[in-house]
Protein backbone atom coordinates (compact mmCIF):
# COMPACT_ATOMS: atom_id res chain seq x y z
CA UNK A 1 0.00 0.00 0.00
CA UNK A 2 2.79 2.12 1.02
CA UNK A 3 4.76 1.87 -2.01
CA UNK A 4 2.00 2.22 -4.64
CA UNK A 5 0.91 5.47 -2.74
CA UNK A 6 4.76 7.15 -3.02
CA UNK A 7 4.29 5.41 -6.92
CA UNK A 8 1.56 7.82 -7.08
CA UNK A 9 3.33 10.98 -5.42
CA UNK A 10 6.30 9.89 -7.85
CA UNK A 11 4.45 10.05 -10.97
CA UNK A 12 2.44 13.70 -9.74
CA UNK A 13 5.69 15.12 -9.02
CA UNK A 14 7.12 14.13 -12.03
CA UNK A 15 3.79 15.26 -14.17
CA UNK A 16 4.12 18.31 -12.49
CA UNK A 17 7.46 19.05 -13.00
CA UNK A 18 7.14 18.43 -16.91
CA UNK A 19 4.03 20.73 -17.14
CA UNK A 20 6.16 23.65 -14.97
CA UNK A 21 8.66 23.19 -17.96
CA UNK A 22 6.96 24.22 -20.26
CA UNK A 23 7.50 20.06 -21.71
CA UNK A 24 3.85 18.51 -21.56
CA UNK A 25 4.33 16.31 -24.15
CA UNK A 26 6.50 14.07 -23.12
CA UNK A 27 3.84 12.98 -21.00
CA UNK A 28 1.98 9.47 -21.79
CA UNK A 29 -1.22 10.76 -23.56
CA UNK A 30 -2.89 7.85 -21.40
CA UNK A 31 -2.04 8.38 -18.02
CA UNK A 32 -2.78 12.30 -17.57
CA UNK A 33 -1.67 13.86 -13.74
CA UNK A 34 -3.96 12.96 -11.45
CA UNK A 35 -3.41 16.05 -9.66
CA UNK A 36 -0.66 18.98 -9.05
CA UNK A 37 1.97 18.84 -6.74
CA UNK A 38 1.44 21.91 -4.85
CA UNK A 39 -2.15 22.11 -4.87
CA UNK A 40 -4.19 19.08 -5.41
CA UNK A 41 -5.89 20.89 -8.07
CA UNK A 42 -7.01 18.46 -10.69
CA UNK A 43 -4.40 19.42 -13.47
CA UNK A 44 -6.16 20.77 -17.04
CA UNK A 45 -5.09 19.44 -20.45
CA UNK A 46 -2.36 21.96 -21.66
CA UNK A 47 -4.68 22.72 -24.73
CA UNK A 48 -7.68 22.56 -26.67
CA UNK A 49 -7.02 20.64 -30.09
CA UNK A 50 -8.31 22.57 -32.63
CA UNK A 51 -11.40 22.58 -35.18
CA UNK A 52 -8.35 22.43 -38.07
CA UNK A 53 -6.88 19.26 -35.86
CA UNK A 54 -9.91 17.47 -35.74
CA UNK A 55 -10.79 17.45 -39.28
CA UNK A 56 -7.16 17.09 -40.29
CA UNK A 57 -7.30 13.76 -37.96
CA UNK A 58 -10.97 13.05 -39.93
CA UNK A 59 -8.99 13.39 -43.38
CA UNK A 60 -6.07 11.17 -43.02
CA UNK A 61 -6.80 7.55 -42.10
CA UNK A 62 -5.39 5.36 -39.85
CA UNK A 63 -3.63 2.49 -41.15
CA UNK A 64 -1.39 -0.88 -39.55
CA UNK A 65 2.11 -0.37 -40.81
CA UNK A 66 1.96 -4.10 -41.83
CA UNK A 67 -0.83 -3.05 -44.67
CA UNK A 68 2.51 -0.78 -46.33
CA UNK A 69 3.69 -1.81 -49.29
CA UNK A 70 7.57 -0.77 -49.69
CA UNK A 71 6.85 1.51 -46.06
CA UNK A 72 9.82 3.29 -44.66
CA UNK A 73 12.30 1.83 -41.80
CA UNK A 74 11.55 4.51 -39.55
CA UNK A 75 9.52 7.75 -38.08
CA UNK A 76 10.87 10.99 -39.21
CA UNK A 77 9.47 12.62 -36.36
CA UNK A 78 10.31 10.47 -33.67
CA UNK A 79 13.06 8.43 -35.25
CA UNK A 80 11.69 5.13 -33.77
CA UNK A 81 11.32 2.51 -35.96
CA UNK A 82 7.79 0.95 -36.96
CA UNK A 83 6.51 -2.13 -35.91
CA UNK A 84 4.29 -4.41 -37.56
CA UNK A 85 1.12 -3.32 -35.80
CA UNK A 86 1.71 0.56 -35.34
CA UNK A 87 -0.91 2.36 -36.56
CA UNK A 88 0.41 5.20 -38.90
CA UNK A 89 -0.59 7.74 -41.18
CA UNK A 90 0.27 8.27 -44.69
CA UNK A 91 -0.35 11.96 -46.42
CA UNK A 92 -2.41 11.85 -49.07
CA UNK A 93 -0.37 14.48 -51.34
CA UNK A 94 3.71 14.05 -50.25
CA UNK A 95 2.92 9.95 -49.41
CA UNK A 96 4.89 10.50 -46.40
CA UNK A 97 4.54 7.86 -43.30
CA UNK A 98 4.27 9.40 -39.55
CA UNK A 99 3.25 7.38 -36.28
CA UNK A 100 -0.58 8.37 -35.57
CA UNK A 101 0.38 10.26 -32.27
CA UNK A 102 3.36 11.77 -33.94
CA UNK A 103 1.26 13.52 -36.52
CA UNK A 104 -1.58 13.88 -34.34
CA UNK A 105 0.74 15.90 -31.96
CA UNK A 106 2.17 18.14 -35.13
CA UNK A 107 -1.43 19.14 -36.08
CA UNK A 108 -2.30 19.58 -32.47
CA UNK A 109 0.05 22.39 -32.19
CA UNK A 110 -2.01 23.66 -35.67
CA UNK A 111 0.58 22.53 -38.33
CA UNK A 112 -1.36 21.97 -41.61
CA UNK A 113 1.46 20.92 -43.80
CA UNK A 114 3.47 17.59 -44.35
CA UNK A 115 6.69 18.20 -40.91
CA UNK A 116 9.14 16.57 -43.81
CA UNK A 117 8.58 18.45 -47.08
CA UNK A 118 6.05 20.75 -45.91
CA UNK A 119 2.90 20.07 -48.54
CA UNK A 120 -0.14 20.58 -47.56
CA UNK A 121 -2.22 17.95 -45.87
CA UNK A 122 -5.38 18.73 -47.82
CA UNK A 123 -4.49 17.95 -51.61
CA UNK A 124 -5.70 20.49 -53.81
CA UNK A 125 -9.04 18.92 -55.40
CA UNK A 126 -10.43 18.28 -51.45
CA UNK A 127 -9.59 22.11 -50.42
CA UNK A 128 -12.73 23.47 -50.88
CA UNK A 129 -15.22 20.98 -49.18
CA UNK A 130 -12.03 20.91 -46.17
CA UNK A 131 -12.59 24.68 -45.89
CA UNK A 132 -16.04 24.61 -45.96
CA UNK A 133 -16.49 22.09 -43.42
CA UNK A 134 -13.91 24.26 -41.65
CA UNK A 135 -16.18 27.43 -41.94
CA UNK A 136 -19.15 25.09 -40.93
CA UNK A 137 -17.64 23.52 -37.76
CA UNK A 138 -16.33 26.95 -36.96
CA UNK A 139 -19.95 28.27 -37.42
CA UNK A 140 -18.80 31.61 -39.16
CA UNK A 141 -21.11 32.37 -42.35
CA UNK A 142 -19.34 31.76 -45.41
CA UNK A 143 -20.48 35.11 -46.50
CA UNK A 144 -20.56 38.78 -45.09
CA UNK A 145 -23.29 40.12 -47.13
CA UNK A 146 -26.38 39.55 -44.70
CA UNK A 147 -24.64 41.55 -41.95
Amino acid sequence: MATSTLLLYLRDFISALFLFLGLPDFLEPHIPPTHTADTGVPAARHRDTSITALLLRELLPIVKFSHLVDPPDSCAVCFYDFEREDEIRRLMNCRHVFHRICLDRWMGYDRKTCPLCRMSFVPDDMEETFNERLWAAASIPESFDDY
